[in-house]
């Protein structure tokens, strides 16, 4: 990992090369919260559904257990048989959004909120994401923790632990005398990025700023990529394709190492997506249901063993390093882009190791350290953020005798 010092030698260097970065050298926390007001439009406060019968998700039961997680512990690990949702559970069949609920740019999420594993409205909170992961998706309980965790780190209120699922809900999920705006998952280059599977760039879609609708056509061209088979492959080239044409397009494109978090995503199609996980057909019929009705299929059951960070390490380094691109971005036009260190196997100036524990460990980074936005964005993350992500993930990577603790990541906020 690159030292604090490095770090702020990097992001001063960085500032030059994008412009918008000299805003946000030493503006105290409320000047950040003006600055992330820069999305005023689609995924606004003044334009996001409020459902006033907010009743949280529908929790599991000793009739219906799933696979046994309640109250964002734990839950069996290895999910046999799993059928989601279960025959004669009701309460977690298919239910469309009402114009008052709010959805967001991550169809599994939205997919989960339509079946009441989230709450039905879109205002979820850290215990519901790590219970739905795994009762869902089968999602072991470290991933589980970390996306949670960077949800509500970054989009979200680390004091409430609440989650706006797509727009900004502060009146809802912000706890009294905390800095606003939470922007929820539609908040721009935090938890969602340039170059989505199946979402415009934010800035590429000068009315409305909408980075969050399903772009159908985005879809059909990921289709016609996979022909039928959504796996690694499939998912690496469309990617890559994806950086190509943000590159060409986008002037205000940026791809920061954070962005890793898009290849973890791009996984999901083929490790969660899937009947069964990773031993199931990502095919077209499998994502028409998540992509275009948000809906878990027929007959559907979860992964089996659990999905855990090691795993979509393994398969992030194995996207990137099919197509490996360097970090950066444009400087105002298309095609003016600037980058960040080196790139390849070493990852954007040997940031961290070029190999999969590394990457596991700059996840850990992501969600804990406030990393410059010339690295990704995390100059407007707030202190309890940061505190919140080491007090959920020190635990799991500090642990010696577990896969994450022989990792070796020098853990932050080590008192937290």
């Amino acid at each position: 990992m690159l030292t604090k010092g490095a770090l702020a030698t990097l992001f001063a260097a960085q500032a030059s090369a994008f412009p918008w970065v000299l805003d946000t050298i030493g503006q105290p926390r409320d000047y950040f919260g003006h600055q992330e007001k820069r999305q005023t439009q689609a995924g606004s406060a003044a334009t996001c559904p409020n459902n006033p019968n907010h009743k949280g998700a529908v929790p599991i039961s000793a009739k219906y257990p799933y696979c046994g997680a309640k109250n964002g512990l734990p839950g069996y690990q290895v999910c046999v048989n799993n059928l989601v949702p279960a025959k004669g559970d009701t309460a977690h069949y298919y239910t469309p959004p009402g114009p008052n609920d709010i959805r967001g740019p991550c169809p599994g999420i939205n997919t989960a909120a339509n079946h009441n594993f989230l709450s039905h409205d879109g205002i979820t909170t850290f215990e519901e994401l790590v219970d739905m992961q795994q009762n869902v998706y089968g999602v072991g309980y470290d991933l589980a923790v970390l996306l949670a965790t960077l949800g509500v780190g970054l989009d979200g209120d680390p004091i409430s632990g609440k989650l706006s699922i797509g727009c900004d809900a502060s009146s809802r999920t912000t706890s009294p005398g905390l800095p606003g705006p939470e922007l929820g998952l539609d908040g721009h280059n935090k938890f969602e990025g340039d170059t989505s599977l199946t979402r415009n760039d934010y800035f590429l879609d000068l009315d409305n700023g909408d980075n969050f609708s399903f772009n159908l056509t985005k879809y059909k061209r990921m289709s016609d990529v996979c022909k039928g088979s959504f796996d690694r492959k499939c998912m690496s080239d469309y990617r890559y394709e994806r950086y190509q044409e943000s590159l060409n397009w986008n002037g205000n494109f940026y791809f920061g190492p954070k962005s890793l978090l898009l290849f973890g995503a791009a996984s999901f199609l083929y490790e969660l997506f899937p009947s069964l996980g990773e031993l199931g057909k990502p095919d077209q019929t499998t994502m028409d249901y998540f992509f275009k009705k948000e809906q878990l299929p027929p007959n559907w059951y979860s992964r089996v063993d659990p999905y855990t960070i090691p795993d979509v390490a393994i398969e992030i380094f194995a996207q990137y390093s099919a197509h490996p691109v360097p970090f950066g971005g444009n400087t105002g036009k298309p095609n003016s882009f600037v980058g960040i260190g080196d790139f390849g196997s070493a990852f954007s100036g040997n940031m961290f190791k070029g190999d999969a524990a590394g990457v596991a460990c700059f996840l850990y980074q992501a969600a804990t350290e406030n990393v410059p936005s010339s690295l990704g964005g995390g100059s407007t993350v707030p202190l309890q953020s940061l505190e919140f992500g080491a007090s959920k993930l020190n635990p799991l990577f500090g642990n010696s005798s577990s896969k994450l603790g022989s990792f070796g990541c020098p853990l932050n906020f080590n008192s937290a």
